[in-house]
């Protein structure tokens, strides 16, 4: 059977990565409607494109692989051994910034709009949205790009909200705030005066006032995360933070670029996180 190489902490510290929401949809249930009823098996921590599995399924081959011959996907009951479709941009979810990725794709695929939710007159919206019901947008809002906003929010005012962003239910994202290209889970709120950029939110974590991530390096190379005490390339150049569920930070907290947040873990006032934060 497949072999799970992913280390996602501290991602899935609090959740199995294949009920991580990807769009505000597990990544579970992504896979159900990418594969409907085709006679086959998927990893529980693939994203798969829906064209490129239609060309594996027409391929004659057993296996879907990615760039490392760790299936993604495969016909029957496991995975072959030989004969495999080599993936391009299916890949398997192995460290947390990928969930960042997944999203991006999923997100900026969009090509319609649904709109359940309140978007007052004075709010721009560039770019097609998915808007939750009872969600408010408020006034002074900018969205710009395609973004997915769940339940129960509350945008703004006078916020600005770039692609390809999903937003969870029951979050608030408030005065002066700008997210740039991130995914924030459920009942998370980032108040006012921050910038959140190429980063991923767990759910019920609270930013403090003026809490600022970087995500690009002087040099423009990119950024590497540590795992398991080893310096990973992220093959990102715009690369931001990602935090676990329940995380409070206080006001005027800076970030360093790909640093990460274990669950329930804070920052003092005017802190500047120069390492992972893991107890």
């Amino acid at each position: 059977m497949y072999s799970d190489p992913s280390d996602c902490a501290p991602l899935s510290l609090t959740r199995q990565i294949s009920e991580f929401p990807i769009g505000n949809i597990p990544l579970s249930e992504h896979h159900r409607r990418v594969v409907a009823d085709a006679p086959v098996g998927v990893h529980p921590s693939a994203w798969i494109e829906p064209s490129e599995l239609a060309e594996f399924l027409s391929s004659g081959k057993a296996s879907l692989v990615d760039v490392s011959g760790q299936p993604l996907a495969w016909k029957g009951s496991e995975p072959g051994t030989d004969e495999t479709f080599a993936a391009t941009t299916s890949f398997l979810i192995r460290f947390p910034w990928d969930v960042l990725r997944a999203n991006e794709l999923f997100v900026s695929a969009l090509t319609g709009s649904s709109v359940h939710g309140d978007i007052h007159p004075s709010a721009v919206i560039e770019g097609n949205i998915h808007l939750g019901v009872g969600t408010r947008i408020l006034p002074g809002v900018f969205i710009e790009g395609n973004v997915v906003i769940g339940d129960n929010c509350k945008i703004g005012p006078n916020c600005y909200i770039r692609g390809n962003t999903s937003i969870g239910d029951k979050c608030h994202i408030g005065q002066s705030v700008e997210i740039k290209n991130c995914l924030i889970l459920s009942h998370t709120n980032v108040g006012h005066l921050s910038y959140i950029g190429d980063s991923v939110l767990g759910e019920k974590v609270n930013l403090g006032a003026g809490t600022t991530t970087s995500n690009l390096r002087h040099d423009g190379k990119n950024h590497r995360s540590t795992v398991d005490g080893e310096l990973i390339d992220t093959g990102r150049r715009k690369f931001g933070a990602i935090i676990g569920d329940g995380v409070h930070t206080g006001i005027n907290t800076s970030i360093y670029p790909g640093r990460k947040f274990w669950p329930y873990t804070t920052t003092r006032p005017g802190e500047i996180v120069q390492r992972d934060i893991s107890q």
